[in-house]
């Protein structure tokens, strides 16, 4: 009986878990595609062609192209994936160096520094501000609807995103 018993628990235990999952995946697939949606339709705001915006990588050079230069998000990705190398995030049993290891962190910090900065200069080539560039940062799904799907037009790269002193206006 008891044997039973535990049968049954584990049956409904696994259950639950595929239910939870399928409510997850489903939950993060519909984010998804409003999601490619909304940058669809950043696109056409800034007159880009609209299917530029499902093909990976692509998309990412004409994002950096709407708001600044396209060879910044090269830059980025090759940071980014050279940054992952050296501190061992893609081949965690090489053993690397100390120094190689800072050098991939100061990558992945460069890397991370131009995203944001790329923030900053989309919400600036909508008719944004520093406070809209933040939520870009933190909150991007949530503040890519607001641009996909607000008022915001774009009015293009703007020459001015930083000051004299090389910080964000």
């Amino acid at each position: 009986m008891f044997d039973y018993l535990q049968n049954y628990l584990s049956t409904v235990h696994i259950s639950a878990l595929l239910i939870l999952l399928g409510i997850v995946l489903g939950t993060l697939l519909v984010i998804y595609a409003v999601t490619v949606i909304a940058w669809w339709k950043i696109f056409k705001k800034a007159g880009q062609q609209g299917w530029k915006s499902i093909i990976p990588f692509y998309n990412g050079h004409i994002v950096y192209k709407i708001c600044w230069k396209p060879a910044f998000f090269w830059l980025m990705l090759v940071l980014a994936v050279a940054g992952m190398v050296m501190t061992g995030y893609i081949f965690s049993s090489v053993g690397f160096e100390t120094i190689i290891y800072i050098i991939g962190c100061a990558f992945l910090l460069l890397a991370l520094y131009i995203d944001v900065l790329h923030s900053f200069k989309l919400s600036k080539a909508f008719g944004h501000g520093t406070g809209f560039a933040i939520g870009l940062v933190f909150l991007p799904t949530i503040f890519v609807l607001i641009l996909a799907f607000g008022k915001s037009q774009y009015i293009g790269i703007t020459e001015n995103a930083t000051n004299n002193s090389g910080t964000i206006d």
